[in-house]
């Protein structure tokens, strides 16, 4: 008998609609049939060593989005967004990621720091004249995109269109009309930018990165705009949101808060503790490029297959007590930024951007707390990306 798709609008719900969704299916098995929430059909994986399975098997390609996939967006926005790394397999995977990787090494990351420190205290000097804050807006999101944008080369005064095209396209549920203007108008401005730094280029990663199109590592011009597409994408969205999880995280469990506040040396343990915790991406696509077999089922060719990383981190048969916050974990192996050959290359660099928002932040507010109820906050509505639209706080 063939058992019915499980339904998984619980995808689209606020953190513990996610957590308990993903519990009662772990419950059952560690791999299911499930309906999404725009009706199609999809493979959910939700246990800790099927998830890491399932990320470092090649049979199971690269889609970060469904995004260029998705309901006939255009041959050009295809090309143009979809032409990254992420999306590739060997020996394009490795050429791409080669040409990039330089610019992600933990040494280039320590020279990063005190101009992540400065972008942090001017952020904060900017809240001091207000009693309440929204710490996304205000915080979480400018400080990870303007450290991306010095790394880019891109102007501080694009922060904010990028931050909208990047909403618009990790969301669910959108009109194509809604994705075809957000994706075509990022498009437009990265084929302008990368003009620019043609002819006059900047020490910076895409000046680098133009410079190569021509010559032995070559680059297309699909895959520099793709390339563009993936860092700001994936480089700024993260980031934001493992910030404000962190921070909700220690503001609704003031025994963490305290000791971290009294010992901020454990500050980089906590941001593993949270990536674990309250994982700032939800699930990894993939596709299946022929039959996988995997926790007791097998995933036909073509079948799309979502990888729970928020699953996969709180399963108990990994994690002790994985629905608690502990702050000084040990061996928290977590997958927050997947596992296998597309392991996030700006891993890096995240950690660093949380470790110093969120000491800093700690530092100049010592009575920061939250401004509205926790269950009250409303969680962004993506498959894809888990974070909060908005984190009121009270800063004294």
């Amino acid at each position: 008998m063939t058992v019915a798709p499980h339904a998984a609008d619980f995808l689209l719900g606020d953190a513990a609609q996610r957590h308990a969704g993903s519990a009662r299916l772990a419950a059952l098995g560690p791999v299911h049939r499930v309906t999404l929430p725009s009706g199609g059909p999809a493979w959910l994986v939700v246990g800790y060593d099927e998830v890491r399975r399932c990320l470092a098997d090649t049979r199971l390609e690269g889609r970060t989005g469904a995004v260029a996939d998705r309901r006939g967006l255009s041959e050009r926005l295809r090309l143009g967004m979809n032409n990254h790394m992420l999306n590739r397999e060997p020996p394009d995977h490795t050429r791409l990621r080669r040409l990039i990787s330089a610019a992600f090494t933990r040494r280039r990351m320590e020279d990063m720091r005190p101009r992540i420190e400065r972008i942090a205290e001017d952020l904060l000097d900017a809240m001091a004249g207000a009693d309440e804050v929204d710490l996304v807006a205000a915080y979480a999101l400018p400080l990870p995109i303007r450290v991306l944008g010095g790394l880019l080369g891109i102007p501080e005064s694009e922060d904010a269109a990028f931050h909208s095209w990047t909403t618009t396209l990790t969301a669910s549920a959108l009109s194509l009309a809604e994705l075809e203007a957000a994706a075509g108008e990022m498009l437009d401005y990265a084929q302008g930018l990368l003009r620019d730094k043609r002819r006059a280029p900047g020490d910076d990663l895409l000046s680098a990165l133009a410079a190569v199109r021509d010559g032995g590592d070559r680059l297309t011009e699909d895959e520099l705009t793709s390339m563009v597409f993936l860092l700001l994408i994936a480089g700024h969205e993260t980031t934001v949101n493992l910030i404000g999880n962190a921070m909700l995280a220690l503001l609704t469990d003031r025994p963490q808060l305290e000791r971290l506040r009294t010992d901020p040396d454990l500050v980089p343990d906590a941001v593993e503790e949270v990536l674990r915790y309250e994982s700032p991406v939800q699930v990894a696509a993939r596709r299946a490029r022929q039959p996988v077999a995997v926790g007791g089922a097998t995933i036909p060719a073509g079948a799309v297959v979502l990888v729970s990383l928020l699953a996969a981190n709180r399963d108990p048969e990994r994690f002790a007590e994985p629905a608690t916050l502990r702050i000084d974990r040990s061996q928290n192996a977590h997958v927050a930024f997947g596992h296998g050959l597309h392991h996030c290359i700006g891993a890096p660099l995240a950690r660093l951007d949380a470790t110093i928002a969120i000491r800093a932040l700690m530092r100049r507010y010592p009575h920061l707390r939250l401004a509205a109820p926790a269950e009250s906050l409303a969680w962004r509505t993506s498959v894809v990306m888990h974070g909060l639209n908005a984190l009121p706080v009270r800063l004294r």
